[in-house]
């Protein structure tokens, strides 16, 4: 995985530095698919299904493009953060996650730029680099930062969403929307953030990101307190002493 994200983040990183060339197509209001994208999930299919041929592969641009044994998939998001990149916002990175058996056993989540290697393994931990990673340890909202995701145009339900945010961001220390839901999951893991809420996400945005969290001592949950994250695409995850507080109030909202 660490060289497969490698290896398609060098072209990447190389569209970056010329994104007011990118060739640019729409595949939805506000949402927008790259050439880079297209050609990094192509490196990553070869380099990945090279690696283990039995593995299914699913990917956020070319959905399920192979099936496999049925015993282990790769779930693979080659650019989370198109939106940032297009627009030259430095905020972005390659999830990629293997899922054995409806269970995700190993993950990484890449920032080019930063060279910054987020990589889990279940029951072995979670890291950034080389750095055992812990979730934050502040057990008061009032001093906790929260991530979140902000539904556009077209997609999820602003009025819900807006009482979910008022409800919150009157009880912490800030709320970050930052616009890569891999990066803000690798992020709760690594302390920075002391949770993370979002609605409607694909399971290629999320997938490497649980168990990064899972691993580093954190709670992940859907939005109704239970385990269908990768089905519902509705994800909450905190340390374990702030994710019942914040689920409560988000529960409360939509009663």
């Amino acid at each position: 995985m660490d060289r497969a994200a490698r290896k398609a983040s060098r072209s990447l990183t190389r569209d970056f530095g010329e994104v007011e060339q990118l060739q640019v197509s729409r595949k939805g209001a506000a949402d927008f698919v790259t050439a880079a994208d297209l050609k990094a999930e192509k490196t990553l299919f070869k380099e990945l299904t090279g690696a283990m041929p039995a593995y299914g592969f699913l990917g956020e641009e070319g959905g399920k493009l192979k099936d496999g044994d049925g015993e282990a998939r790769w779930i693979v998001d080659p650019l989370d953060g198109t939106t940032n990149f297009l627009h030259g916002i430095p905020h972005f990175a390659i999830s990629i996650a293997v899922e054995r058996q409806g269970t995700i056993v190993s993950s990484i989540v890449y920032n080019p730029l930063t060279d910054d290697l987020y990589w889990a393994e279940r029951n072995n931990g979670a890291y950034l680099n080389d750095r055992r990673l812990r979730v934050s340890g502040r057990a008061n909202m009032a001093d906790s930062v929260i991530a979140t995701g902000i539904p556009f145009k077209g997609h999820g339900k602003s009025d819900q969403y807006i009482k979910e945010l008022i409800s919150i961001m009157g009880e912490v220390a800030g709320i970050r929307r930052f616009g890569s839901a891999a990066l803000d999951l690798a992020f709760v893991a690594s302390g920075r953030y002391e949770g993370f809420w979002e609605r409607g996400l694909g399971p290629w945005d999320i997938a490497a990101g649980l168990l990064l969290v899972r691993e580093a001592g954190g709670f992940v949950s859907d939005l109704d307190g239970g385990q269908k994250m990768m089905e519902t695409g509705d994800v909450l995850a905190a340390n374990g002493e702030l994710h019942g507080g914040l689920l409560k109030r988000l529960k409360k909202v939509n009663a």
